[in-house]
């Protein structure tokens, strides 16, 4: 088996200088939640270490995934991306098609057995043996499994493969079912979004490529360093949500003055994902700031979670429905209340003499 480039070797093939590979390393590090000593960790990783080999899978989608993955926000984006894994097959961007193009995905498994990724968009439909999405007469659940067998480890890109999606949704009558329903005796990486931010997709491949391990992930099987906050916790609205100061129709005073998006519908204090820091369009903005509220795409059963443009019902937070006057009124009555109690406990704890209190 021929040694793999590195993604180093290839980019400087396609013109891009020292410079700009060291500023991307850079800031896909911050992407990645990481400090600026790991930088010449990701560095000598890019350097040295050949590529990925990636086998990429698409079943029940919209390629929406792909869509956000070849449009990374970095200056570098077509030849940093593409050129970091070795893409060997993907029915979207490969140039060869039918047998010739099955027998190339069934050699890659043979010669990297146990070291090849299998990114996977999209699920299987399970009912009536897969029969609703097959690729060249064989069902995309037995292609799935098939590919899985020898995979390190496979990565579910989207909702529609880590959750189920709209194809899961009810009343699901193709029986389509997320990846890790059908694959369970793999490492998996659940990257959710429709579609997941570019940045997160391409710091996933680093971290795995830098560290030889998969990051570390949460309850949910997401990456904990893009999954790990709330979009409410770090959303430029959330002075507002503080503040009692609520869009309560579409284009009201509120909505025009940028006010909280929540009684509108946004999922932001239950979804967990990177929209608010890392933003989409290099950086520019995210659906809250465009004046959309969360959907909570990244999160299971996202589809089914709705009506989206209402307010929920399961998220319990404490005088939603008060004025600013109404919250600065009741810390008030709390903070005599408090005052109250204080002066009640000294009285309590000292003698009618003026002498201290017994220990």
């Amino acid at each position: 088996m021929a040694s793999q480039p590195s993604t180093y070797d290839l980019i400087r093939q396609h013109g891009i200088d020292r410079r700009t590979f060291l500023n991307y390393c850079t800031r896909i590090t911050a992407a990645m939640g990481l400090g600026a000593a790991v930088v010449p960790d990701v560095v000598a990783a890019m350097e040295n270490k050949p590529r990925i080999p990636v086998i990429w899978l698409h079943g029940l989608e919209c390629t929406c995934c792909s869509e956000s993955f070849i449009r990374s926000a970095h200056p570098i984006a077509q030849d940093m991306i593409l050129n970091m894994i070795s893409l060997d097959y993907d029915d979207v961007l490969q140039a060869a098609a039918g047998e010739q193009v099955e027998e190339i995905r069934r050699r890659i498994m043979k010669e990297h057995k146990g070291a090849y990724i299998l990114a996977v968009e999209g699920n299987a439909p399970t009912k009536d043996d897969g029969v609703y999405c097959t690729i060249g007469g064989q069902s995309f659940l037995e292609i799935l499994k098939e590919t899985a067998a020898d995979a390190k480890a496979v990565i579910a890109w989207g909702s529609c493969a880590s959750h189920g999606c709209v194809q899961n949704a009810r009343p699901n009558p193709t029986g389509a079912q997320p990846v890790k329903k059908i694959i369970t005796d793999k490492p998996i990486i659940n990257v959710p979004g429709c579609p997941p931010i570019a940045d997160v997709m391409t710091g996933v491949l680093t971290y795995i490529l830098t560290f030889d391990k998969l990051p570390e992930l949460d309850r949910a099987g997401r990456p904990k360093m893009f999954y790990g906050q709330r979009i409410h916790d770090k959303c430029y609205r959330r002075p507002f949500f503080d503040a009692g100061q609520f869009v309560e129709q579409w284009d009201d005073e509120g909505a025009k003055k940028g006010w909280c998006l929540y009684k509108m519908g946004c999922r932001g204090p239950s979804t967990y994902n990177s929209c608010s820091t890392i933003k989409w369009n290099e950086g520019v903005s995210f659906p809250i700031g465009s004046g959309h509220p969360c959907l909570g795409c990244s999160e299971e059963n996202f589809w089914d979670n709705g009506p989206f443009y209402e307010r929920l019902s399961n998220v319990i937070v404490p005088g939603i429905d008060s004025t600013p006057d109404q919250l600065g009124k009741a810390l008030t009555v709390l903070t005599v209340a408090g005052v109250g109690a204080h002066v009640v406990s000294q009285l309590v704890r000292t003698p009618k003499n003026g002498a201290s209190p017994e220990k």
